[in-house]
């Protein structure tokens, strides 16, 4: 058995031997095959290059042939018969390089199918760059199957495309299955590196060791970043200034990172270098790399490294004793750090020589200077002069190895100049204690003032009342003694809280002089000065009510205090012998007490006057006489009184509230008949008819029109001999007898009856005919022989006529005169003028 299970794997390893043999020898006539058919089509980036490389050079040699693309599907023959399903092919994809010269279209590759021996085919490409955006970028020869590019590509706006080739017969129906072809846009060096920004900034501190990172610098490069075309690489190109060496600063050659390399950075010596910064693709070739520049600005940033410096040993000044604020001494320092950073800002302590803190020390924001301040006021008697120590450092530490300088230390030196102080009370305000009711000229007590000035010459000291608002005291102008020129009150408006308050001022005879302000504080003892007054003084009472209820609360108030003010006590007087009768007081507390009427006693509605005397609990106590006024009226059911009752109350009976509102009615009733009256007198004024016909009212018909003056006839008449004279001297001059009739007569005007303004309808009539009448008997009212203007009213109105009102005059009138007018007038003498007739 064993020797035929190893006959069987010896039999399986052959026949596993042989499919191994039979796999590969398939394979490598699959690769050979492959090979064979699309080798060509593969281009590769240095057969890219070719066309750069055979302009280079002066000859040009002849092109490759096409590649040809066949269709899978048209290898083998096809037949009924049983044959292996072939996989289906991998087309290469298609190299063209971007930028290409020409000439276009130029052809790529030649697409085939095998049935076109047979029948005839049409080619045609689909996809972006052929019927898509962007479009006709290739297209193909149906016919020939060549395809071709008809524009220079660039790879940087499309680095490939994806077409689809077809094969149809003429009826268009598919004879081959369509294969997908992949163009790939050979990158160029075409596009120079660009950086981000063309300014960089930086910033390094100063004493930075070598290898100090500073910045970073990067630029783009649109081009192909795996080939060599988009590779960028870095170098400096200058520094300025060189100091102290041209070097130092380096950058990364593929990152940008620049650092520095040397030591040796002061920012009090160069502040900021300036570095160009070139970046080159092609792997940074200058031979074939493109190149662009930028600048990089370093600041070298400061770091406490210098110790500020006082520019003097010592310093002085002067302080007036007693003023504070006030700036005695200044002190200069020099720092080479940066201004007004927290490396160069001066911190100024006193270390010493001010034990009691006289003195601050404060920094000018602007100068750097410190100044010496007074901050308690100083005495020249205390202190002559004050020796100060003063160190300055900076807000910032020193930087590291940095020691401190000897010339921050500083001795100043203030001297306290003398003035005349100020007298002073030792005790102010001062308190003493008084029983109210001291009389005028007592003596109070002594508040006199010192002066602090003991080193100079003796001083005198004067007093004088500043503010006495009850005016009680007076005090002694050089002793300070105070008395009293009034007797003091406690319970007077001035006193608050039992205290008195009086300001006296003490001035010294220095030069110039000094003053100074005490304050007396009298604390009034209460006595009992005061009696009780009663509360309140006023109250009511019910008639008929529940008597045990019924009552008024009294009470006292005294503007003494205790002991001197309650408890109360409260009495009724002996006289007059009707109050003890009528009313008793029951008491309630300390200080309250009830009033109210004896059980069984009835009163009237009125107002009653109680006598009650009230006495308080001061020792001797003292009593007052008060008397309240008890209205007592008939009451509701909530004891208030009535309205009927609040009146009789007040003092008026029954028969006169009755009187009152009788005389109310009276008045009301005459009004209303007093205005139904007027209502009817305006009905009768209504419904009354006009004197005259409404057809004749002429009121609603008189026109006003502004046309003076006659027709075109009457303008060539000289109007100003007719005109009234300005002057009637001729007139008056002339003998009697002899007069022009044209001429107004110089007699006093009739009075005409005057019409009111708002007349009675009926009255029309009345006033005209008193009017016609005063024109009759008017010896001065026109027509007098003088041209008379009327106002032209216009035709049609539909105002009766007035000529019914004919002048009611006498007499017959010489019209001899119009003789005299000469022949324009000689129709108008003929008619009046009684002349001869023709």
């Amino acid at each position: 058995s064993s020797g035929g299970l190893e006959n069987t794997m010896q039999g399986r390893k052959s026949r596993c031997l042989c499919g191994g043999l039979i796999i590969t020898l398939v394979c490598v006539l699959w690769a050979h095959l492959g090979v064979q058919t699309y080798g060509s089509a593969e281009v590769t980036e240095e057969e890219a290059k070719v066309p750069e490389m055979k302009e280079k050079k002066k000859g040009e040699e002849l092109r490759a042939p096409p590649t040809v693309i066949m269709f899978p599907g048209s290898r083998g023959h096809r037949s009924g018969g049983l044959h292996r399903q072939k996989r289906d092919w991998v087309i290469p994809p298609v190299n063209v390089p971007e930028n290409s010269r020409g000439p276009f279209p130029q052809m790529l590759v030649s697409i085939r199918s095998d049935q076109d021996r047979d029948i005839s085919i049409r080619y045609s490409i689909t996809g972006m760059g052929a019927d898509q955006p962007p479009n006709e970028v290739f297209n193909i020869d149906p016919v020939a199957g060549k395809m071709y590019v008809t524009k220079p590509l660039d790879r940087e706006m499309r680095s490939s495309y994806h077409l689809r080739a077809h094969a149809v017969d003429m009826n268009g129906n598919q004879v081959e299955n369509p294969i997908d072809l992949y163009i790939y846009v050979i990158d160029m060096n075409d596009n120079r590196p660009e950086f981000r920004n063309q300014v960089y900034n930086g910033s390094v501190d100063e004493g930075s060791k070598p290898g100090t990172y500073v910045m970073h610098v990067s630029a783009f490069d649109a081009d192909d970043n795996t080939t060599a075309n988009g590779m960028v690489r870095y170098r400096i190109l200058s520094q300025m200034p060189h100091n102290p060496i041209p070097n130092m600063f380096t950058i990364n050659s593929e990152t940008g990172d620049i650092v520095s390399v040397a030591a040796g950075l002061d920012r009090e010596t160069v502040s900021q270098y300036t570095l160009i910064v070139q970046a080159t693709d092609m792997e940074g070739n200058l031979n074939f790399g493109l190149s662009n520049t930028a600048t990089a600005l370093i600041t070298v940033t400061d770091i406490n490294d210098n110790p500020p410096r006082l520019t003097n040993r010592t310093f002085s000044g002067e302080v007036p004793e007693n003023r504070v604020g006030l700036v005695v001494a200044n002190l200069t320092v020099k720092d080479a750090d940066q201004p007004h950073s927290p490396n160069w800002n001066a911190v100024y302590r006193i270390i010493s020589g001010d034990p009691s803190n006289h003195f601050s020390m404060r920094t000018d924001p602007v100068s750097n200077d410190g100044m010496v301040t007074v901050v308690k006021p100083v005495d020249y008697e205390m202190n002559r002069a004050f020796m100060l120590t003063v160190v300055v450092s900076n807000q910032a530490h020193l930087a590291s190895g940095i020691q401190s300088s000897l010339q921050s230390t500083a001795g100043v030196t203030i001297s306290v100049q003398d003035i005349n102080e100020p007298p002073y009370f030792p005790t102010n305000p001062k308190s003493i204690r008084f029983e109210e009711g001291v009389p005028a000229g007592t003596s109070l007590t002594t508040f006199s003032a010192t002066d602090p000035d003991r080193l100079q010459m003796q001083q005198i000291i004067r007093y004088t009342k500043l503010n006495d608002p009850a005016l009680w005291l007076s005090i002694n102008r050089t002793s300070g003694q105070i008395v009293t020129i009034a007797t003091l009150d406690r319970e007077s408006t001035y006193v608050k809280n039992n205290v008195y308050e009086a300001t006296f001022l003490a001035i010294d005879s220095g030069s110039p002089p000094a003053s100074a302000t005490g304050t007396l504080q009298i604390y009034l003892n209460d006595i009992n000065d005061n009696p009780p007054a009663l509360v309140p003084r006023e109250a009511q009472l019910c008639e008929r009510v529940n008597r045990n209820t019924n009552g008024v609360n009294i009470t006292a108030a005294d503007a003494d205090t205790d002991p001197n003010a309650g408890p109360f006590v409260f009495e009724l007087p002996n006289y007059p012998p009707s109050i003890r009768r009528n009313w008793t007081i029951s008491r309630i507390s300390g200080d309250y007490a009830r009033l109210g009427l004896r059980y069984q006693v009835y009163l009237e509605s009125g107002v009653y006057e109680v006598p009650i005397v009230v006495s308080d609990s001061g020792n001797p106590p003292l009593s007052n006489r008060s008397v309240i006024k008890v209205k007592v009226c008939p009451c509701d059911r909530n004891g208030d009184c009535t309205t009927l009752g609040a009146v009789a109350a007040a003092g008026l009976g029954t028969g006169a509230i009755i009187s009152i509102l009788v005389c109310i009615i009276i008045l009301l009733c005459m009004v209303l008949l007093f205005v139904v009256w007027m209502k009817r007198r305006e009905r009768e004024r209504q419904t009354k008819q006009l004197l005259i016909d409404p057809e004749d009212d002429v009121r609603d018909n008189i026109l006003k029109y502004d046309e003076e003056g006659g027709g075109e006839e009457d303008q060539d008449y000289d109007l100003s001999q007719l005109q009234q004279p300005d002057s009637l001297e001729h007139i008056i001059s002339k003998p009697p007898g002899v007069r022009r009739v044209d001429e107004r007569p110089i007699v006093p005007e009739s009075q005409y009856p005057i019409r009111h303004v708002l007349p009675h309808p009926g009255d029309i009539g009345d006033f005209i005919h008193e009017g016609l009448r005063a024109a009759d008997n008017d010896p001065t009212a026109p027509p007098y022989d003088s041209l008379l203007v009327f106002d032209y009213e216009g035709s049609g109105s539909t105002a009766g006529s007035v000529s019914s009102l004919n002048s009611s005059s006498s007499g017959d009138q010489d019209y001899d005169y119009l003789n005299d007018w000469g022949p324009r007038f000689k129709k108008l003498a003929d008619m009046y003028g009684g002349g001869d007739e023709d």
